[in-house]
């Protein structure tokens, strides 16, 4: 598990603070999708945490959590911990702070920790606004922060997240051009067969997250079958 996430190219992202309805998750697990994240920003517990890890472990797929704080961390059960550092952020608890405290204060499995270099750039999302993200910057910027996360601080997942809308995808092929060694991540707004499609020209792995809960497991399913 540790070096077969590299070849996922389609992840579905579950927020702990938002519910599907009764049989959802059997069908995600028979979608095509490569992994399941578990991911949020507003209102996100260890315990809703736990729970969702609980409801779709049955699924049998891989299981990533993508902490939204060190608090919210579980190792148990859970194949990959997705740590992101938001790189465009203004404050340094979003870059490091938080990576510090987690480890002052907590028992870390390395062997399951996955860096992810985050540039956040929708500025109206909860993920844009907690991290007080830079969200309106060109991509020359954004290549730059992906060039320095892929060669100078060698993280192994550049992550281009828009959270909620659809972003531009010169920006996402501007990161591209510049990444040789860490895998290209893009999320935000992938809600139908043809933008995942453009997406994926650029971006190694798409992720999708809102549109399972605002248009259900066909589409779910229509972008998984557009990048297979």
């Amino acid at each position: 598990m540790q070096t077969k996430w590299r070849n996922w190219v389609h992840v579905t992202k579950l927020d702990p603070d938002k519910k599907l309805p009764r049989g959802a998750f059997a069908d995600i697990a028979t979608s095509g999708t490569d992994a399941l994240m578990l991911s949020g920003t507003l209102n996100v517990t260890l315990e809703n945490m736990a729970s969702l890890k609980e409801e779709v472990a049955r699924a049998g797929l891989p299981l990533v959590v993508e902490p939204a704080g060190p608090d919210v961390v579980m190792f148990d059960g859970i194949d990959l911990v997705f740590v992101p550092s938001v790189l465009n952020s203004s404050e340094v608890q979003w870059i490091l702070g938080k990576h510090r405290d987690w480890v002052l204060h907590h028992t870390v499995n390395w062997e399951k920790v996955v860096p992810e270099a985050y540039i956040v750039l929708n500025p109206d999302s909860a993920v844009g606004k907690v991290t007080h993200a830079d969200c309106r910057i060109g991509k020359e910027v954004v290549a730059s922060y992906a060039s320095i996360a892929d060669h100078y601080f060698h993280f192994p997942i550049v992550y281009i997240e828009y959270s909620g809308i659809y972003g531009a995808p010169e920006v996402v092929k501007a990161a591209a051009d510049v990444i040789d060694n860490a895998i290209l991540y893009y999320g935000g707004g992938i809600n139908s067969p043809e933008r995942a499609a453009e997406m994926a020209q650029y971006a190694d792995t798409i992720v999708v997250g809102n549109a399972v809960y605002d248009q259900g497991i066909e589409v779910l399913k229509a972008t998984v079958r557009a990048v297979s």
